[in-house]
């Protein structure tokens, strides 16, 4: 802990991780276990989103639309990017507003987890808490949604890390490694 804790203070935004990525790509269950291991505080955007107004997500889009809950999560983003040393997981769609790519940015070190679309679809098809896949075609629309961000999560992104097939703890593992070798080389 000691070698990790040396170079938090030196990371820009106070240490703050910020994860992004496709929905099921594992950025609320790795974020857990990188917050446990680095001692600092998990937040998940979303579950921040939904304590705060009572209701799950899917409740949000139907009563707001996406444009609506875009609004809240950019509220939330704005508020949770200004705390230090937490680790955050970001919402699929958090990147898709411009001013949340720029706090996310500046205030903290970015983790794109990548994951194709194939196994995010296999992730996530039985999952009735993802609004944007209640269609007709869920894989169609996963692989839209995949084609449309990607560039954004590569664009915003300090690491990029393949969740693959990997277990949590092998995920995890690699990514501290890559966060303390950049934290090494910014020192």
């Amino acid at each position: 802990m000691g070698t990790v804790r040396r170079y938090n203070s030196r990371v820009k935004g106070g240490g703050n991780i910020y994860l992004v990525g496709m929905m099921g790509a594992g950025k609320t269950t790795v974020g857990k276990l990188l917050a446990r291991r680095l001692r600092r505080r998990f937040i998940d955007a979303d579950q921040e989103i939904e304590r705060r107004c009572g209701v799950r997500i899917p409740v949000i889009f139907d009563i707001e639309g996406e444009a609506g809950f875009r609004g809240r999560e950019a509220q939330i983003i704005a508020e949770l990017t200004s705390l230090d040393g937490v680790v955050l997981a970001t919402g699929g769609g958090a990147v898709l507003s411009a001013e949340n790519r720029r706090l996310l940015a500046s205030r903290g070190t970015v983790v794109y987890l990548r994951a194709q679309p194939a196994d995010l679809y296999q992730r996530v098809r039985q999952d009735k808490n993802r609004p944007l896949l209640a269609t007709g075609n869920p894989r169609a629309r996963l692989e839209e949604l995949y084609a449309q961000r990607d560039p954004l999560y590569r664009d915003v992104a300090d690491l990029v890390i393949e969740t693959g097939t990997q277990n949590v703890q092998a995920l995890a593992r690699e990514l501290l490694a890559k966060l303390e070798e950049r934290w090494k080389i910014s020192a």
